[in-house]
């Protein structure tokens, strides 16, 4: 039976025709839209005749509830990661595989991105290896329109691996507390990885899709211009220093074994010395006191000529590399151009006076002067205004001397320094609070928080970057579309839109109701963020499981996964992050997005019936 519509519900009904306006429109930002909706909500009650849409003390329950703390806690924990030099970690690794056919490539991508991105925002995992993803099309000749959609595809579809993967299942649990504190249903939470096998099949199926269709209906564009060049192609053509790294292995028959760096630097063919390695302790920049053992590597810079007469003179055994094996640690090292400024103390000086090495621990390459590049002889040049060094060393080392007055820092670098060595750390306190979120009763979001604080105690993060990591406007987001949904399920609007639904698809089975919600919500999140599609249907989904006494939970998540079906159009955010730098068109999306979202709705409702 329909429940008789009151003026609460009508009221209600208004708000929600409004939220998908504003949802729609986007005349103000989607934010702003969510708070107006939560004003609206709380100032409904002073209306005459209408009651509150909701008791007073739970309008702003959505800033303290589990999902938007949960929320928070995930976004610190995934900036510590990556501030630890985890993605630069999987860059490193997805770059010296990379050299593969196009579908090992794919796969290898796709498992990555998906993993990475079942505890981090999907948004941020691709902003992140989209710069790997460049590199490895360069490297690989692989058109990066190839690449692109299948990183962002998987990246979404990673989403749907753990509870915490997306902001949609994220909310689920609460939606669902909502509308058992209302006394309608009993539903029981989700756990953390109880969604994990659908989340896998999702994946997998796209993984496949790509590996045996998705690929050829892709444009082969020819994005050479959007490519990142690599460091040695950028040596080559501005300065036009050779971007080849000679490698030595030091035995103990080696001539230099036992010999300092200085001593080596100041022999005839002496090569620009910019790396050192001993045991497992690299040195980016060693010093020249440094002593070159037995079982040590060097990594040296220079002319073929010159290196192949240093190692004749020292009888040593010399392999290329490519600079670019070195591209991998460009989040943690690189190539920076510095320029000695008017009135520098720098100035007239020789370069070997200040030991760029002992103070900031960088390479000196090359001196560029008046369009000629000096690496010869470097320790004895005199330094004059204007001059631009090309110098190699780490990111926080090169920050240090943006610092000093004396020198201007040309090119940009990254400004969040890595610490690879809090690695172990960062992922020691994300694993401490997967163990407390499936081994102990607490919350959630209690969980994600003590492995948030752990991050900061243990110094990954500091409380500032902590903050900082946290993107507020989806925190409001969150916090101010909850109530709306408690508001739809407390005035009974739910069940109101649910008996209408019901009866225009009256006799349908349940396997039939679980088709037209994915689709509604696939539909829905297509025109709105994802977020206000699953306040607004989980409570439609709940009441209509009622209606075909089916469990409610399993319609609420149906439509919360259903949420995350957003390849058919650009309007998703990563969607329209890939769009550009791969030169995608609308019609690329309804081509491939099109199956993509028709085998998601497939694998979806098998899995979800198999599962529960």
């Amino acid at each position: 039976m329909i429940t008789e519509l009151n003026v609460e519900m009508i009221v209600t009904l208004l708000l929600l025709l409004t939220a998908m306006i504003m949802f729609i429109t986007e005349w103000v930002r989607i934010d702003i839209a969510a708070l107006i909706i939560l004003l609206m909500i709380g100032f409904a009650g002073e209306i005459p005749g209408v009651q509150p849409l909701l008791p007073a003390q739970e309008v702003l329950y959505g800033f303290s509830s589990n999902a938007v703390l949960a929320m928070i806690a995930i976004m610190i924990i995934g900036s510590g990661l990556e501030k630890a030099g985890l993605m630069a970690f999987v860059a490193d690794l997805m770059i010296r595989t990379g050299r593969s056919s196009e579908s090992g490539v794919i796969v290898r991508l796709t498992v990555l991105i998906g993993m990475i991105s079942s505890f981090m925002q999907n948004v941020g995992a691709t902003a992140l290896f989209m710069p790997v993803v460049s590199r490895i099309s360069h490297r690989t000749g692989i058109a990066l329109s190839k690449l692109m959609m299948p990183l962002g595809f998987c990246a979404i579809l990673g989403g749907t691996l753990t509870m915490i993967g997306c902001s949609s299942l994220i909310m689920l649990n609460d939606l669902m507390q909502t509308a058992h504190a209302n006394g309608e249903f009993a539903v029981k939470p989700f756990n953390l990885f109880d969604v994990t096998p659908i989340g896998l099949a999702l994946l997998a199926s796209g993984i496949g899709f790509f590996v045996l269709i998705g690929r050829h209906l892709l444009p082969n564009l020819d994005n050479s211009l959007q490519r990142i060049s690599t460091t040695a192609d950028y040596l080559e053509r501005v300065y036009s220093i050779q971007g080849v790294v000679y490698q030595i292995n030091v035995t103990q028959e080696s001539a230099i074994a036992g010999k300092t760096i200085r001593e080596l630097e100041d022999s005839e063919h002496a090569p620009q010395i910019i790396s050192l390695s001993t045991g497992h302790e690299l040195s980016l920049a060693p010093n020249r006191d440094d002593i070159i053992w037995a079982g040590s590597q060097l990594w040296l810079l220079g002319h073929h000529e010159e290196i192949q007469q240093f190692a004749t003179a020292h009888e040593l055994t010399i392999t290329e590399v490519p600079l670019s094996v070195f591209e991998p640690k460009s989040d943690y090292a690189g190539i920076a151009e510095i320029v000695i400024p008017p009135g520098s103390r720098l100035i007239g000086g020789d370069v070997g006076e200040f030991r760029l090495r002992r103070h900031y621990r960088t390479n000196l390459i090359g001196v560029y002067r008046n369009g000629v590049t000096h690496q010869n002889n470097l320790r004895a040049l005199k330094l004059q205004g204007g001059d631009t060094l090309i110098v190699y060393g780490r990111w926080k080392d090169i920050a240090g001397m943006s610092k000093d007055p004396a020198f201007v820092v040309a090119s940009d670098f990254p400004k969040q320094i890595l610490k690879p060595e809090k690695l172990p750390l960062a992922l020691t306190s994300f694993f401490f609070a997967l163990i407390l979120a499936i081994t102990t009763d607490v919350k959630l979001a209690l969980a994600l928080l003590a492995g948030a604080v752990a991050m900061v105690l243990t110094r990954v993060i500091s409380i500032d970057e902590a903050y900082q990591s946290v993107s507020w406007r989806t925190v409001f987001l969150l916090a101010a579309l909850i109530p709306l949904g408690a508001a739809v399920e407390n005035t009974g609007t739910a069940g109101w839109i649910a008996g209408h639904l019901m009866s225009l698809i009256e006799g349908a089975s349940e396997l039939q109701v679980q088709i037209i919600l994915a689709v509604l919500a696939t539909v829905f999140t297509l025109v709105m963020s994802n977020v206000g599609a699953v306040v607004l249907l989980v409570p439609i989904a709940m009441s209509m499981a009622v209606h075909i006494h089916s469990d409610p939970a399993v319609m609420a998540l149906i439509v919360a996964l259903a949420t995350s079906n957003s390849f058919l159009l650009p309007t998703h955010q990563v969607n329209a992050l890939i769009m550009g730098p791969a030169e995608y068109r609308n019609a690329d999306y309804v081509r491939v997005g099109g199956l993509m979202t028709v085998l998601y709705l497939l694998v979806l409702i098998v899995m979800v019936n198999l599962v529960f």
